[in-house]
């Protein structure tokens, strides 16, 4: 399945709010045919519902989305000797690799 697109901006939700509301589809079907994270669509319509008298009193609202980062796992790293070199290696590595870099090792 393809990456759906997030809505980027307030022009852009307004954009797609406006022909979503002419349009007879409910949002997560309207969204989905325009490759339309149907999520971002329906947070920007929830913030902009909520902000509206908001609005009123500024020129343009800015709605950042926040998306939670992965957690970056903490990986282990070893020294592989032979003879008189040596390797690291993170608990990510590939044993092939590994395997190729060793007979290198060795062969010097």
């Amino acid at each position: 399945m393809s990456e759906l697109r997030k809505i980027v901006d307030e022009r852009d939700a307004r954009a797609c709010l406006s022909a979503l509301a002419r349009s007879a589809e409910p949002l997560r079907v309207w969204a989905r045919r325009r490759g339309i994270d149907g999520r971002s669509l329906r947070a920007w319509k929830i913030n902009l519902s909520r902000s509206t008298t908001a609005l009123a009193k500024r020129s343009t609202a800015q709605l950042v989305e926040l998306v939670p980062a992965p957690t970056l796992a903490i990986t282990r790293r070893y020294t592989v000797r032979v003879g008189v070199g040596s390797v690291e290696v993170g608990d990510d590595f590939e044993p092939g690799t590994l395997r190729r870099i060793v007979e290198v090792l060795r062969s010097c």
